[in-house]
């Protein structure tokens, strides 16, 4: 993998019209980091991940990570630490909401073996 310099402002400006994943980062085999765009009152519904910690890091606007029965307002610059297991959504409170989701990557789902 080569380094990489991005503008995550810039791309979620850019990607206005779009809605979840707006940039991937390839080529790595360790990480997979997503930066995920929402308009005020889409997400991630609530859901376990079984598999990985995930950070999330704000990027532009602000939304709402519910982690168990906490929650906590991702703004640009503030980051929150998502162990597996645990109950989890993410909502936009605002129109132009992007985080950046980080974890470690997955091995391949495979019939009867859990992820990870």
């Amino acid at each position: 993998m080569e380094g990489i310099l991005l503008d995550m402002a810039r791309v979620a400006a850019e990607a206005a019209d779009r809605r979840g994943t707006v940039w991937t980062l390839s080529g790595s085999w360790e990480l997979n980091a997503n930066l995920l765009r929402f308009p005020a009152g889409t997400g991630v519904k609530e859901h376990t991940n079984e598999a990985v910690d995930v950070l999330l890091v704000g990027v532009t606007g602000e939304g709402l990570v519910r982690i168990g029965g906490d929650e906590h307002r991702l703004r640009p610059g503030v980051l929150v630490a998502v162990p597996k297991g645990v109950r989890r959504s993410l909502s936009s409170l605002s129109e132009d909401f992007s985080c950046l989701s980080v974890h470690r990557r997955r091995g391949p789902l495979l019939p009867g073996r859990p992820p990870g």
